[in-house]
């Protein structure tokens, strides 16, 4: 009687645990979840990283957003942990609108922006005539940053005073009196039929599937030597910053920047985006 007494009771406390949602396996107590904003479909890059921190405990889930609006505002809700879809210069402009208090705990890569033709209409740059659509994206800094490349390739040019952020009013001239369309940056590939051309970023491109060196007929110099917003363009991994010292987060950014992981962004996007953390420019692949 004792003996069955004893297992009942045993059964009777295991099925109260296991309605009260508590695993009695303690094999995964130790794994930390760790939910990281992203914007597209490139994310080969975190298979690795996710590789590389297992030993560590940690489970990376990607979010995806689609559009650049959400994901800083997820994160300072805490709706997430991490975001990786920004540079420099949007995050900046992003914190100075909005107030949040988050900022960048690693560099990754540069995305570089380029001229996207739409084949039935033009050819190349010399191609596109007066009257002429070209669409870009619609934030201020993405934006800014397609009309200096309108002007690095010889389209219009912009008041210089006004650096790495022109808008359309700091036109000064168009040397081709194009017609400029601005619309949300994940949304520029999809109208790319209806106007001559498209600037679009790396990160929707890919997106896309449209090929950098096949369907593209300029692109942004990425060049530090040569383009003095450079470390503007490099995107980041973002925390909050009451926790950019956490030690997980620490551990995905080494991660992040490591040489297996280079070799996953090089074999992947074949040139579509450059890895831009101290040191990476120096790999052999």
């Amino acid at each position: 009687m004792k003996t069955r007494t004893f297992i009942r009771l045993v059964t009777s406390v295991a099925t109260g645990l296991a309605l009260a949602g508590i695993s009695s396996v303690p094999t995964l107590a130790s794994e930390r979840l760790i939910k990281i904003g992203v914007v597209g479909d490139y994310t080969a890059q975190w298979d690795t990283v996710q590789k590389l921190v297992a030993k560590d405990g940690i489970k990376i889930k990607l979010v995806k957003f689609s559009d650049y609006a959400t994901p800083n505002r997820a994160l300072s809700d805490k709706e997430i942990d991490l975001n990786a879809f920004q540079h420099k210069a949007f995050l900046a402009n992003d914190i100075k609108r909005n107030g949040y208090k988050i900022e960048s705990i690693g560099d990754t890569i540069i995305a570089p922006l380029r001229i996207f033709n739409n084949k039935s209409k033009i050819k190349s740059v010399a191609d596109i005539k007066d009257g002429d659509i070209i669409a870009i994206p619609g934030d201020l800094t993405n934006g800014g940053r397609a009309l200096k490349l309108l002007e690095a390739a010889g389209i219009i040019e912009v008041d210089p005073a006004k650096g790495f952020v022109p808008t359309k009013v700091d036109i000064i001239k168009y040397n081709k009196k194009i017609k400029i369309r601005e619309a949300e940056s994940g949304l520029l590939a999809n109208i790319l039929p209806d106007v001559t051309a498209a600037l679009i970023n790396g990160g929707n491109a890919f997106t896309a599937r449209l090929d950098p060196d096949k369907d593209a007929i300029f692109a942004e110099n990425v060049d530090p030597k040569v383009n003095p917003n450079f470390d503007k363009l490099i995107n980041v991994i973002v925390a909050r910053s009451e926790d950019k010292n956490n030690p997980d987060y620490i551990k995905i950014v080494k991660a992040y920047q490591t040489l297996e992981t280079a070799k996953t962004i090089h074999k992947a996007y074949k040139g579509a985006y450059v890895t831009a953390w101290k040191g990476s420019e120096n790999y052999k692949y």
